[in-house]
């Protein structure tokens, strides 16, 4: 599209240790109505005794608005100012897949290059991994956190290195899925995508993008961090909420690619700038990296090369967000109307992409079309007895997921060992409506039949299976109890005990994972579900998977 007139006037900020002033702006750039509304966003970050976020707004490539909330560090009683630097996890991606960009361009590689010719070590599944399927979630590799979650037993002290993460990687016999067929979320792609990188170019990804990336775009305040011990000043803090008060909750990683990328609002609009007038890269780079990648089913995944492409009450948005310990971080813009947004928050408790959505819809008042609402389909009056035909344990055969329904109140409901969750609407005696919810669930005919998950947007339709609840006794639970190795896990052993109605899993001194049975052999618990293994009627491993990472096994050791 053709660029808009620049428009060049600069929110001026006034912070200090009383709290957040009121957002200023010049008439011409920004109403004062509009910088109200955004001020109305922020309300809830907006405390001295309080973490909060950073927000910065520009429209065609020019800052309209750079504003902190809230407070950088509660030690220190320092406030969040829009030169705070932020550790923005997940949006560290996109840059990733710029540098590799960069290297396709400089004509070192190919995104359809076998990643085993750069790494080797990773083993042959018998189908190529890409490096496009990095870029796009596509390989079917287990994701690094969940594996190093699981060997440890638990994810928060330990600092973790990129040889940490190589070292689990490359120990995993299998794959969630064949390359190509399906996305799924995984950090593991893109901390290989920064090796990559450095076996390539001969530059850690931190030197390849502060020379290729960074100084040219002038974002002077962003570095790729590879020392967790590294002093950054200006640096905030990040938070989470336990027992009514805040406590301290930071990365400890010193691997990146996939995260670690710690930067400001305003150098994250000068990247956003970029993306729509390209001084780092060109045009043909950044329209692949927001084009939509067709899997190998038929199904269409709307992630790029390290960026979602998604919709905001009818325009089309090319945003990421990003979730580390107490950091939740957004960027996006609105290409078609030369807007970008930014939130970077130090509360676990943030919602950035809400917080962005509120933004837009001050920033962007009239200019989305006008939308017809959807017609909720009425709910009808079910019996007891028809309700109660539809309560059950269903499994999602492929990802293993588990839910559970029972009837609770006279409604449907999502049930949760002894709670309730999420209620339906039933629509007929067939198809429910989940109350709050942008998806339907639809039983197939049968006594004991399965259903059909309606899609979200752009997600394939799911089908999930009926299986017999089961209930165990003290006794049968004891015969799961026993000593567990994982050879993909570097030998960790987990020690696995039974209470009256419960298995507990336990490795080192981490506290255990409590799960409980839901039908033969199966167990779910925090995240989890664990399918034990039997030869000739005796158990003898058991399988763990959670929604990144399938079936990794362990193998009874007495």
């Amino acid at each position: 599209m053709p660029p808009r007139a620049a428009l060049r006037s600069l929110v001026l900020c006034v912070l200090c240790s009383f709290g957040a002033a009121p957002l200023r702006a010049q008439a011409s750039s920004l109403p004062d109505s509009t910088a109200r509304a955004i001020d109305r966003v922020f309300n809830a970050w907006s405390n001295n005794d309080g973490p909060g976020c950073a927000v910065g707004v520009s429209r065609d490539g020019s800052p309209i608005v750079e504003r902190g909330y809230g407070m950088a560090n509660l030690e220190t009683n320092t406030p969040i100012t829009p030169a705070s630097i932020f550790h923005v996890a997940s949006v560290s991606k996109q840059f990733t897949a710029m540098a590799i960009m960069l290297l396709v361009h400089d004509g070192k590689l190919s995104v359809d290059d076998n990643i085993r010719k750069y790494i080797p070590e990773i083993p042959d599944y018998g189908t190529p991994i890409t490096i496009r399927h990095l870029l796009t979630h596509t390989s079917g590799l287990r994701d690094q956190w969940s594996l190093i979650s699981l060997e440890r037993g638990r994810f928060d002290e330990d600092r973790i290195t990129e040889a940490d993460v190589m070292d689990v990687v490359t120990r995993q016999k299998a794959l969630n899925f064949t390359p190509g067929a399906e996305y799924l979320y995984s950090n593991t792609g893109f901390t290989l995508l920064g090796v990559i990188v450095k076996r390539v170019s001969g530059q850690s990804l931190r030197e390849f993008a502060d020379t290729r990336i960074f100084k040219p775009l002038g974002m002077a305040h962003s570095h790729f961090h590879d020392d967790y011990t590294m002093l950054v000043p200006g640096r905030t803090s990040a938070y989470v909420r336990r027992g009514g008060a805040w406590h301290v909750s930071i990365p400890n990683y010193d691997t990146y690619g996939a995260t670690n990328l710690f930067t400001t609002v305003g150098d994250l609009l000068k990247w956003e700038a970029n993306l729509d007038q390209p001084r780092v890269g060109d045009p043909s780079i950044i329209a692949q990296m927001q084009r939509p990648t067709p899997l190998t089913t038929g199904d269409t995944s709307y992630y790029g090369f390290g960026l979602t492409l998604a919709t905001y009450r009818g325009l089309d948005v090319v945003e990421h967000n990003g979730a580390d310990a107490g950091y939740r971080t957004y960027t996006g813009r609105f290409p078609g109307h030369g807007v970008a947004i930014t939130v970077l928050c130090n509360a676990g408790s943030a919602n950035t992409t809400m917080l962005a959505r509120g933004v837009a819809d001050a920033v962007l008042a009239g200019s989305f079309p006008k939308q017809v609402a959807e017609a909720v389909p009425q709910g009808v009056a079910l019996s007891r007895d028809q309700l109660e035909r539809r309560a059950g344990v269903y499994v999602q055969p492929t990802t293993l997921e588990v839910v559970e329904l029972g009837v609770h109140d006279g409604k449907l409901a999502v049930k949760q060992g002894q709670n309730y969750g999420p209620t339906f609407v039933p629509l007929d005696d067939r198809r429910f409506r989940t109350e709050g919810q942008p998806f339907e669930i639809t039983f197939a005919d049968g006594e004991h039949a399965g259903f059909t998950r309606r899609p979200v947007a752009g997600r394939p339709t799911v089908r999930f299976e009926r299986r017999e609840a089961t209930a165990l006794s003290p006794k049968a639970l004891a015969a799961f109890a026993g000593s567990y190795a994982s050879e993909e896990l570097g030998g960790t052993i987990y020690r696995v005990t039974a209470t009256d109605s419960t298995l507990e899993f336990r490795t080192g001194t981490s506290n255990p994972v409590v799960t409980r049975p839901v039908f033969a052999d199966t167990f779910v618990g925090q995240g989890y579900t664990i399918q034990f293994v039997r030869s000739h009627g005796a158990v003898t491993g058991f399988e763990v998977t959670n929604g990144r990472m399938r079936r990794v096994g362990f193998q009874r050791t007495r």
